[in-house]
């Protein structure tokens, strides 16, 4: 499929399009993403037992968190702009030594908390990253951002925190510590490509990597799952990683799915950049 031609701000798409698509992406997310969450979360919860679950308000605790995180990202636009996206992760990875990245997930989660860990920390990298490009782009530094533009960013990282808010209130219910540091693996690089964004076709090629990443890795993770109601809450979350991929090979102007160099489709969701 041929490239459309991208505007001077980078944005290949109309912004009436991408309104719709952001407004369906929303509705669908809330329509089906929240409650197959839900559902997640307290079958997992539930199938823990007892024994193993000594935080038996976290279904609940999830709830309103996701929401209230949902609600507080948004209120970070006004604000004010903040340096950026490498200096946002380095303070939220400050405390992360060389030591403690070497170790996550911490040994002390196995199996579906691990890959729960896992999970948490590619959400928050990906809230990390949007905000980080809302704020430089309030900041005039990507050049003209149209509105539908960051109103996609800004709908997509309450998705992410929503995200990351499920798989913690998983962890606290089973007595472990939340996720609040960002990928350790990746942090570095995406600090280094961030740098090196000056527009919006910038901004979108890096959240599309970060997404692609995400999106692979629920895949591959999905099958490593041992329960029924970790698959479940996976499941219902890869998908939205994929929504959010079509619509970022949109605004590129490129055709929605992984391609060679010419443009020729690829497998669908190969897994080779699973973290």
């Amino acid at each position: 499929m041929r490239k459309r031609t991208k505007q001077a701000d980078g944005f290949a798409g109309t912004e009436a399009e991408l309104v719709t698509m952001t407004s369906d992406l929303d509705q669908l997310h809330h329509d089906v993403g929240m409650p197959a969450m839900e559902a997640g979360v307290a079958e997992m919860i539930e199938r823990m037992g007892d024994d193993a679950v000594p935080d038996r308000n976290s279904r609940r605790t999830f709830l309103v968190g996701a929401g209230a995180a949902a609600v507080g990202g948004a209120a970070l636009l006004t604000v004010g702009a903040a340096p950026g996206l490498a200096a946002a992760l380095t303070r939220s990875e400050r405390s992360l030594t060389p030591t403690r990245a070497a170790m996550f997930p911490p040994a002390n989660l196995k199996g579906d908390l691990a890959v729960a860990a896992v999970a948490a920390s590619l959400e928050n990298l990906a809230v990390y990253a949007y905000n980080a490009g809302l704020t430089a782009a309030t900041a005039g530094k990507l050049g003209t951002v149209p509105p539908a533009v960051a109103t996609f960013a800004t709908t997509v990282k309450g998705q992410h925190t929503q995200h990351a808010a499920a798989w913690n209130g998983v962890l606290s219910a089973a007595g472990k510590q939340k996720v609040t540091v960002t990928n350790p693996t990746l942090t570095p690089t995406v600090q280094s490509d961030f740098a090196k964004v000056t527009d919006v076709s910038g901004l979108a090629q890096l959240a599309l990597t970060l997404e692609t990443i995400a999106a692979q890795t629920y895949q591959a993770e999905t099958a490593k799952l041992k329960s029924s109601a970790a698959i479940g809450l996976s499941s219902s979350i890869q998908p939205v990683e994929m929504q959010h991929i079509a619509i970022l090979y949109y605004v590129l102007g490129e055709y929605p799915g992984s391609q060679s160099s010419t443009g020729t489709p690829l497998a669908f969701n190969p897994t080779n950049q699973a973290a």
